[in-house]
């Protein structure tokens, strides 16, 4: 037994300047002190920045990893499930040193299958644990361990495993077979140490001795600060798990009281060393590096590693025990001897009837009343059992235990002739759910306490529990069980169902506690990083009728998060029954059941996963990838804008006007090197190399060859086709009055209509990652009455796509927004392109636009003419953008009504560059021209300004310069709103801009 020492001394030196387990390294440790100390000082470093105060300090995760092997070979068994638990770990690929930094583990479990004994010797398990370890870079503190009948593993799933079996992890559980199952614990702000105590050792009067004096005996000297501390701060409640030996029962109840009485609000659990064979002997390990020499392989007392800190447990126990029969009365009892009982009518009936509620246990009574129903004697025996128990003279345990199996199916029959199971009523029943698979649903806990009955006195019918495991008090209620696998199974889902439930409601008391001012401490929901599942030998597949796994796969289906399951077959499991109930004080051994046991942190701290940090660091990749793909794509469109930009600087001049003021524009010409498409070959004639005298006239020669290629792959009799057909199909959309929205947004103040626009022919790319689905989200979210899409590909990066995006996702934000009172508003899509030519107006109607906007100045009054024909047949309105009052004049000889807005640009159409002053718009809202065109298409047609709306500032009476002032500004010269577009990919909020616009006076 290892004893208070100088290693101890020296342990606590270091852990007043360490940090948890990080800091256990012992000055003998020569071989590995300079990398050791490294990842030590970096540990250290790593772990203050936990708990700093800056928003971006990184904070350690708690990790659990775990791996299995069934080779033949034990060092290699040991080595193969190292390595895959090691594989499972956080990667070291950040490190800047010239050598590898090695990963420090602060704990290690392992269980070996006792098969191995024969052919290996167990004291080969430590040293090559720690060997393995170390050949794939990491450093173990700590090791406990034992042998095992049966060991539980897992691996960690891949992020393409994981999201198609939906959990973390692939658990096995190995049973009978030669197995090694490692587990591996990163435990960042936890204090550790391992001991090992004797059943001697055990003081078994706790009471009698100081906190001092029981932990030196226990070897827990040092731990849980002072010795003369006698409990312990319930924010540092420490965890105890023990590895005991079947030899140390006798005495494993005085240390779990020991426990219990020192640390009062600790958590303990553990299970009983275990072999296949009863001919092998059961082995524990322990390691502590404070002292590497002591690679310890022993074979009796109990293995135990006491951890304090950041670190949590939840427990349950699954005791696979069916009740049968009613709930009885203890009339008679002397300490754990049961003399006579007597059936409690009442508490049978409100059981019986609980069950009858219970969905889950529909399909066994229905089975039971069959069963019933078979046989003429099967119903005799059960009036004859029922009549016998309702009797209300006290009856001897075995007399009543003897009818009641006569009324029991032939294999619960067989169980209780070969063991008799008593379950005893535990505190904490009262309010609560009297059936217990509806109790473990409801997280309730267990309603009764299983035990194995030890002794019958044949004489007087009387039964003895195990000596020492309870005092039953005469009016306690008990009833008798069966172990059946079909209930067993309900019960391991019903627990963890409760878990769920349990887990659940902390998170909102998490919630409520958050919101507490006075609450100085940041309370957080519990959230597992790995678990223990610790079956008894009894269980496994032979008791779940030949289904492997059901326990370990259970754990998946319930929390898929958890990366990391590990444990073994047991000799009995070490834990409370109900860890929430208050009566039960010391945890207890439970010779036939499952115990479960989940890590976690009590700060919160990120969990690991294998998984998602793969899916993370691939996500992280492809980012990347798409960043860099969008950065060169802006690079490219930028460099194509410059190249399409032509500006009249090779003319010496300013480009050609006419009379009145308007830029002269020629047509494409076909013999100047119009692109031609033969086949597959594509091929040009260059007769003369023509020169656009203007951006505007560059922009429609590149928009009249993208039109030709269009054609060449769509007819227009096609399109035209489509067009009628959509128009006939109730299933497609239609088109929505944009112009009668803006009217009705007029109302209510100064219109904003918001634009999707990806880039400007003379500043680039207006947006890092341009999105028109998403902006139209925002835009819909924020209030927009009606949407702007500008789809132009030559000069402003767009496509036809953005529409149909833009449309469909307006549409879902409308009716996310939507309230039960004013119904769905979807905004209508305006399309801005430079349309020269009918088989675009087709193309936008079929996009899904609303209304379309054609350029004035761009099109002859023949043109425009034809043009809002064409459009007014596909039901699209269309609002004219002019640049000058030569083109408002042109409008105002058209036929009345014939268009159904006007747009008022700041755009300078012979090199796209703007009016920054916001004149240009100002003198057009002022002209007499436009007075012309509203006495000809109605005072009511809208008028919109655009052109750096947002960012054009103007100085108002008291000599402050803003934006606002420029609205206010349009709207007293007669705007009805405006369209903002590159304002609003400068940092402008819409929501904000439209809230500054609803103010103007």
């Amino acid at each position: 037994m290892i004893r208070c020492s100088s290693l101890h001394v020296f342990l606590v030196s270091l852990l007043c300047l360490g940090h948890g387990g990080f800091s256990f390294v012992h000055q003998t440790a020569a071989p590995i002190i300079r990398s050791t100390n490294t990842v030590v000082n970096r540990a250290l470093l790593f772990a203050s920045a936990s708990t700093a105060s800056s928003p971006d300090a990184v904070i350690a995760p708690q990790v659990v990893a775990t791996g299995y092997s069934s080779d033949d070979d034990l060092p290699k068994a040991i080595r193969e499930a190292t390595a895959m638990a090691m594989e499972s770990l956080p990667s070291n690929d950040d490190n800047d040193d010239n050598d590898a930094t090695p990963t420090m583990i602060d704990l290690a479990v392992i269980f070996v299958s006792s098969l191995y004994d024969g052919t290996f010797s167990p004291s080969l398990v430590v040293p090559s644990l720690l060997d393995a370890a170390s050949s794939y870079g990491g450093v173990i503190q700590h090791v406990i361990g034992s042998t095992a009948g049966g060991v539980v593993g897992s691996v960690a799933n891949t992020a393409a495993q994981a999201q198609k079996a939906k959990s973390n992890c692939r658990p096995a559980e190995l049973e009978g077979t030669l197995g090694v199952s490692v587990c591996l614990f990163q435990l960042p702000g936890v204090e550790l140490q391992t001991f090992h105590v004797l059943g001697d050792d055990v003081p078994d009067d706790y009471a009698r001795f100081p906190a001092s004096m029981w932990k030196q005996a226990v070897g827990l000297t040092g731990f849980g600060g002072t010795d003369d501390d006698e409990q312990d701060d319930d924010d540092d409640s420490p965890v105890f798990m023990l590895l005991p030996s079947p030899g140390f029962q006798n005495d494993l109840d005085d240390l779990l009281q020991g426990i219990q009485a020192n640390f009062p609000h600790s958590s303990t659990f553990g299970a009983l060393a275990s072999t296949v064979s009863s001919l092998s002997r059961a082995r524990l390990f322990r390691y502590d590096v404070t002292d590497k020499q002591n690679m310890q392989t022993l074979g009796d007392g109990c293995v135990g590693i006491a951890m304090k800190g950041d670190i949590q447990i939840r427990t349950m126990v699954a005791q696979g025990a069916k009740p049968v029969g009613g709930i009885y009365q203890v009339i008679k009892a002397t300490g754990s001897t049961i003399n006579a009982i007597v059936l409690d009518e009442t508490a049978t009936e409100l059981e019986r009837e609980a069950r009858a509620e219970d969905d889950e246990l529909e399909d066994d009574e229905e089975e039971e009343e069959e069963d019933e129903e078979a046989t003429d004697d099967d119903s005799k025996k059960a009036q004859m059992a029922a009549a016998y128990a309702k009797a209300s003279i006290p009856k001897p345990c075995l007399a009543e235990a003897n009818f009641l199996m006569r009324t029991l199916s032939d294999d619960d029959q067989s169980f209780m002739r070969k063991a008799l199971l008593v379950g005893l009523e535990r505190g904490g029943s009262v309010g609560r759910t009297p059936s217990e698979l509806a109790r473990l649903r409801e997280g309730q806990g267990h309603r009764f306490e299983v035990k194995q009955v030890a002794s019958a006195g044949m004489k007087d019918g009387s039964i003895t529990l195990p000596l020492g495991s309870v005092n039953v008090e005469p009016g306690t209620r008990m009833r008798f069980f069966v172990r059946e696998s079909n209930f067993a199974k309900k019960e391991v889902e019903a627990l963890w169902m409760g878990y769920k439930k349990r887990v659940l409601q902390e998170s909102f008391q998490t919630q409520n506690d958050d919101d507490d001012d006075d609450n100085n401490k940041t309370p957080t929901s519990f959230r597992p990083t790995g678990c223990f599942v610790l079956p008894t030998l009894d269980r496994g597949s032979k008791f779940f009728l030949g289904k492997p796994g059901f326990e370990s796969g259970t754990v998946t289906s319930f929390v898929p998060e958890i990366s990391a399951i590990s444990g073994f077959f047991s000799n009995g499991v070490i834990m409370k029954l109900d860890e929430d109930d208050p009566a039960e004080i010391a945890s207890s051994t439970h010779g036939s059941a499952s115990g479960f046991v989940l890590f976690g942190s009590k700060s919160g701290r990120p969990i690991y996963s294998p998984a998602a940090a793969a899916a993370a660091k691939a996500k992280a990749e492809e980012d990347r990838k798409i960043a860099e793909e969008a950065a060169r794509a802006v690079a490219e469109e930028d460099e194509k804008r410059k190249i399409r930009t032509k500006t009249v600087e090779t003319l010496g001049g300013k480009a050609p006007r006419s009379e009145d003021g308007e830029l002269i524009l020629k047509r494409r010409e076909v013999h100047s090197g119009r692109a031609l498409t033969v086949s597959t070959v594509e091929w040009s004639v260059a007769e003369k190399q023509a020169t656009p005298s203007s951006t505007l006239e560059s922009f429609m020669w590149d928009k009249e060859t993208e039109v030709d290629r269009f054609r060449e792959r769509v007819p227009l009799a096609n399109l035209v086709s489509q067009c009628r057909l959509a128009a006939s199909d109730p299933t497609k959309p239609k088109p929505r009055d944009w112009v009668g929205l803006i009217r009705q947004a007029s109302k209510d103040g100064f219109v904003v209509i918001p634009e999707c626009k990806r880039m400007e022919p003379t500043s680039g790319s207006l947006w890092k990652r341009y999105d028109a689905e998403k902006l139209a989200k925002q835009f819909t979210l924020s209030g927009a009455p009606a949407i702007c899409v500008n789809c132009d590909a030559v000069l402003f990066g767009g496509s036809q796509d953005d529409i149909t995006r833009a449309r469909k996702s307006a549409s879902s934000a409308a009716v996310e927004k939507a309230s039960g009172d004013d119904g769905v508003v979807v905004p209508p899509i305006l399309a801005s392109d430079l349309v020269l030519y009918p088989y675009q107006l087709y193309k936008l109607s079929l996009a899904g636009a609303d209304a379309v906007n054609l350029v004035g100045g761009a099109l002859a009054s023949k043109d425009l003419l034809y043009l809002t024909k064409i459009a007014s047949s596909l039901q699209l309105q269309t609002l004219i953008t002019v640049t000058s009052e030569v083109q408002l004049r042109a409008l105002a000889a058209m036929a009345p009504n014939s268009i159904d807005g006007i747009i008022a640009s700041n755009r300078e159409l012979e090199d796209f560059s703007f009016d920054m002053s916001g004149e240009q718009a100002l003198r057009l809202l002022q002209s007499e021209a436009l007075t012309e065109v509203r006495g000809k298409h109605g005072d009511d047609i809208p008028v919109l300004v655009e052109g750096r709306v947002g960012v054009i500032e103007r100085v108002d009476a008291d000599g402050n310069t803003s934006t606002a002032q420029y609205l206010q500004e349009l709207r007293d010269a007669g705007a009805t709103g405006v369209i903002i577009g590159g304002g609003l990919a400068e940092g402008n909020d819409y929501a904000a801009i439209r809230e500054v616009a609803g103010a103007l006076a």
